[in-house]
């Protein structure tokens, strides 16, 4: 199946990421899903854990997370793992959990589809779906999961290019869902020594040129290192992030996926209050 958004009648702008042009939105997009609106006055928190491993693990953090003040709940279902004898999540019974917390905190949903397989699946439960770092060239992923209709967290590849980012969020507009969120996650570099990736924080303000869409940044996985996110969290608020995508767990220590990365429930609390009083002097709230 053919891209089903015909091309502006007007000359075509100068980018090969056409839909994605900054031309064709000057002033910005914006995603409402439910009542929470991306790339609006408001930077908008996503937390939770890695993976979602029991039902008492993930509704102990849900609650933290939206005492706290978190718009969205994110949580793996299906994990991508280098090993395969890593926790490769729960499946469907994640998912079911996913809804159950949902229903008690009123948070939204992220998590991330793996196969285009699984996107009917995933689609029924998630308000929005994530597509992840190894997937981000994976076209015909690319172009099921916009043809639910969702909206579509696309996170950089590691090894990618912002143009091949910007093309590859190009499949998802070409084929009729212009809801999508870009998410910034850190790349492969030379120096893997001290942190897991480099969390390229350039990219916001080279976006917000180049594209009309949402930024998200992901300080978890752009590092590696719990005691970097919080810091790394305020430089991509005050670099104009447009939301944050952080990993939180009850138990850090325990944690069967990125428990390194992840922050407590405690030390979440503390950085939304921290990025509450950074807001004001950047004319953003902080929800």
């Amino acid at each position: 199946m053919g891209p089903t958004v015909d091309a502006p009648s007007c000359a075509l702008p100068s980018r090969p990421y056409r839909l994605a042009d900054r031309a064709v939105s000057p002033s910005g997009t914006t995603v409402t899903v439910g009542d929470v609106t991306f790339g609006g006055s408001h930077v908008v928190v996503m937390a939770g854990p890695c993976a979602v491993e029991s039902r008492d693990q993930l509704l102990q953090t849900a609650r933290a997370v939206r005492a706290a003040g978190a718009r969205v709940l994110r949580g793996g279902a299906f994990k991508p793992r280098t090993s395969p004898y890593d926790f490769q999540g729960l499946g469907r019974d994640a998912l079911e959990l996913l809804a159950e917390a949902r229903a008690e905190t009123g948070l939204l949903i992220v998590t991330e589809v793996m196969d285009s397989l699984d996107v009917e699946l995933v689609a029924r439960y998630a308000d929005i779906l994530q597509i992840g770092s190894r997937n981000m060239s994976a076209y015909r992923l690319l172009e099921r999961a916009a043809g639910t209709g969702k909206p579509i967290l696309l996170k950089r590849g590691f090894q990618s290019t912002i143009r091949e980012w910007l093309l590859s969020a190009e499949y998802i507009l070409a084929h009729g869902n212009s809801r999508v969120l870009l998410c910034e996650r850190g790349i492969r570099t030379f120096d893997a020594e001290f942190t897991r990736n480099t969390l390229d924080l350039n990219a916001v303000p080279v976006l917000k040129q180049e594209t009309h869409l949402p930024v998200i940044v992901d300080p978890s996985h752009g590092t590696g290192r719990a005691d970097l996110v919080p810091t790394m969290a305020r430089a991509a608020v005050a670099a104009g992030a447009d939301g944050l995508l952080i990993e939180v767990h009850c138990d850090p220590a325990s944690a069967l996926c990125d428990g390194k990365q992840s922050i407590s429930t405690e030390a979440f609390g503390s950085l939304m209050g921290e990025l509450r009083r950074l807001g004001p002097f950047l004319g953003r709230a902080v929800a």
